[in-house]
């Protein structure tokens, strides 16, 4: 895993020592906002939902896969989460006390330029969203998540919706409501849904309408 690549091995084996792997089943909440962070998450196996609520509402932040990390920033500020994670498949996590790592990232060169590289790449990552966000119609985002998922799963011409609707219309900025609209937008550009599956007849034509950008994107056709 790129944040351990250059850790001292005797640093590398005090993280491990302290940390523990376990399984979760799916809808398990992993950890919540406002609460203290005192592990680092790493994901080995399965999908997990970062999430947010005020005022009765929730709405999705993003997923993590693995091999990703949360919450990075709050562990090594020791304060709370900012946003909730709960397990969307069948996971296993690694979990690695937060002050074992602020006690590596201080004795290990190493280990803490790969950390100021994940921040740095989590920062990118944040701006490239709120682009997505602000610049994209519905149908826009709904188009490049489609490209972007179909690449992970590595299918011609299938992407599987891998969470519920609703969870998928949060990420990306949208009521329910609003996605099935984007998915009627789509099917002009070769896109048929057919319960939990997107159909893409014409890549290429999809990938027109979406405009992938690598200034917004962290893909290209």
């Amino acid at each position: 895993m790129r944040l351990f690549r250059d850790c001292r091995d005797d640093v590398f084996d005090s993280l491990m020592q302290a940390a523990f792997l376990q399984r979760f089943p799916r809808g398990v909440e992993l950890i919540r906002e406002s609460e203290p962070a005192d592990m680092l998450h790493i994901i080995v196996e399965g999908l997990v939902q970062m999430f947010a609520s005020h005022g009765g509402r929730e709405t999705t932040i993003g997923f993590v896969r693995p091999l990703g990390t949360f919450i990075l920033a709050a562990v090594l500020r020791d304060q709370v989460y900012l946003q909730s994670a709960r397990t969307l498949e069948r996971s296993r996590v690694l979990m690695i006390p937060a002050e074992r790592v602020r006690s590596a990232m201080a004795a290990d060169s190493g280990f803490m330029s790969a950390i100021v590289g994940e921040l740095a790449m989590g920062y990118r990552n944040t701006v490239k969203e709120l682009k997505n966000q602000k610049l994209r119609s519905g149908p826009e985002r709904l188009a490049n998540w489609i490209l972007r998922a179909q690449r992970f799963q590595g299918k011609s011409d299938r992407v599987a919706i891998e969470m519920e609707k609703r969870v998928l219309a949060a990420r990306l900025g949208m009521t329910p409501e609003n996605l099935s609209r984007a998915f009627n937008v789509l099917k002009a550009y070769g896109i048929t849904v057919q319960g939990a599956e997107i159909r893409v007849d014409s890549r290429d034509r999809l990938a027109a309408y979406a405009k992938i950008n690598p200034l917004i994107d962290d893909f290209t056709t």
